[in-house]
Formats: C-alpha cells, structure tokens, sequence
C-alpha cells in the first residue's frame, strides 16, 4: 500500500491523486503555498487526509515564517465543506498556543487518524459478519473514494471491507463513478490493488440495483457531520440514500469523530463547496455543481466511528 502522505527530510511528500489511477506520482511540500495548492487542486481529497495535510501545511508555514494567522487563513479557505480541516487547524493553534511543537503535532494528528480508522474497520467488521452469517457473500455498495486514498491509512467506508476482506468473508463491492470527478475510478482501483472483488457502475444505476436486492448494506463516508446526524458527503449520496430507504437496504456513514462538528445544529447549517464548471468538461452553458449533499439523519443506520457504531441521533455519546 502507497503512503499518501510522509514526511521527508524537510518536506512533506504527498501522493498526487489527481494522477490516479493512469499514473503514481508524489509531490513534495515544501511550504504553506504548496499545502494549500494540493488540497485546493484534489491532489489530496478526503475528509481526514486533508486535515493532516492542513496540519503539516501550517508547520510548512511556520518553518516559512509566515504569520500565523496568515497561515489558517489560507488553508482554512481551501475546501469549506471538509470540517476536518478546520478541525485540524483548531488543534494545531491550541497546541502551539500551549507550546507544543507544530510538526509533532501534526504528527499525532496523521498517526491517531490512522488508528481511529483501523479502529472503524474493526467496528464496521461486525455489521459485515452479521450481514454474511445469514447470506454468505456480501454484496456492499460505496460512493466516491473513502479509502486509504482519502485518509493517512485503511480508510473509514472502505476500512470494514478491507477488514472482511482480510478475513476469509466473501464479500462483493458496487462502485459508482461519482461523476464529474470520477472519484469512482479511485475506489475501483483501491479495491482492485488488494484483490477486494468489485463492480464499476454509473451513479444512476444505484437505485435499480438496490431495487433488484442486489445490495445488502450501502457505506459511505463524511465529510462533516452535524450534531443532529444529518452528513454531507460526496454528491449523489443522499440519492442512495433515499433508494435504500425505500428499499429496505442499511446506510451506514464511516467517519472518525473529528469529522463530526458539534458546533453545527444541522445539516441547514453545513457550507456546500460550489466548483468550477470546468470540471464538466468544455460546455457553452450554464452550470451547477454543488460537490457534496446532506443526507438527512433520518436515513442513516448508524455512524461507524473509532468508538463504536452509534445511532445518528445521538453523537452526543462520543462527543470529546
């Protein structure tokens, strides 16, 4: 497995996702502009990446001697709707407010990423061993990328499949594209590394699939979570959710508690990041891309977190 993001003498090296999959290539940091460029440009993308790319972004600016408010307003300005990095810069002023060293704690801030999401792989395992003591092969549907590529290591929607995976259970994995970025092809990739068996499908061939009893459980991850419950994710999830609503089939978000903002009411209250046109290629009209929805509370089976699955109504249970 690649390392997507590591220190290197100085710098901080990061796997360039926009490369993928026709291409492995890395791109070194080596200061606050270039921090600030990868998670702005998708070279890094993920909730939980992006603040550990956030929190070597602000040592990179330090080592710089740029001003500190400086540094947390650019970085904060990146990607609006991923609270984990906002999250990680609230860390990272607290700890350099108490003297801590920035690049030790940004550190901390990678390795304990790595471990909530082993953690969540182990938690999201059991709803997958329940799921296959009583059919056998797991047919599990994901959107997006929620991978190790999203995170420090394992991932947080991917970590349980990976976790059944690992253990003898047969399971079977439906991929929608994700469009306009394709972030699809990123998962499908993932998956095909460590042998995980999988399907590519369009974004519009979820509900037909879900309405065939072709889907057992649907997991997806988070790019924030309000206190409520409700969850913005990637765009095309609340779709999901609805038709596995409709259909009967569980819908579980994967995510680490820094990925839940406790300040936030409501999913009312969660920026939508609005991107480029561009990213729909060359068109002579106008365009909308809103690149995450919210899935209302209501439809969601429960929160995978690194401390157990927890109905979405009520995170006050692992709030720190």
């Amino acid at each position: 497995m690649l390392a997507t993001i590591a220190e290197d003498g100085d710098a901080v090296v990061i796997l360039d996702q926009t490369k993928l999959p026709q291409e492995t290539a890395f791109v070194r940091l080596t200061d606050l502009a270039g921090a600030a460029h990868a998670i702005r440009s998708m070279q890094v993308r993920g909730a939980p990446l992006i603040g550990a790319t956030a929190a070597y972004g602000v040592a990179l600016g330090l080592r710089e001697g740029k001003p500190f408010d400086e540094i947390l307003a650019t970085l904060a300005a990146t990607r609006p709707t991923a609270v984990n990095l906002h999250w990680a810069l609230e860390r990272m002023k607290a700890a350099l407010a108490e003297g801590r060293d920035a690049w030790q704690e940004a550190r901390a801030i990678a390795r304990e990423d790595a471990e909530a999401n082993a953690a969540i792989g182990r938690y999201g395992l059991a709803i997958l061993e329940e799921i296959a003591r009583r059919k056998g092969r797991i047919e599990v549907m994901t959107h997006c990328n929620a991978g190790w590529l999203a995170t420090v290591a394992h991932g947080t929607a991917l970590a349980p499949i990976y976790a059944a995976h690992e253990t003898g259970i047969a399971v079977h994995v439906w991929v929608s594209e994700t469009r306009p970025r394709n972030q699809g092809r990123l998962t499908a990739w993932e998956l095909a590394q460590s042998r995980v068996p999988h399907t590519f499908i369009a974004d519009n061939a979820a509900g037909l699939l879900m309405m065939q009893g072709r889907v057992d459980v649907v997991i997806v991850g988070a790019d924030r979570i309000a206190a409520n419950g409700d969850t913005a994710n990637k765009v095309g999830t609340y779709l999901k959710a609805l038709a596995a609503h409709a259909h009967g089939v569980p819908f579980y978000v994967a995510a680490p508690v820094s990925t839940i903002d406790f300040a936030c009411p409501d999913g009312t209250r969660i920026p939508i990041e609005e991107r480029a046109a561009e990213e729909f290629g060359e068109l002579h009209t106008p365009v909308a891309n809103p690149a995450f929805d919210v899935t209302p509370a209501a439809l969601i089976s429960g929160i995978i977190t690194e401390h157990g699955v927890v109905p979405a109504d009520q995170l006050g249970r692992v709030k720190p």
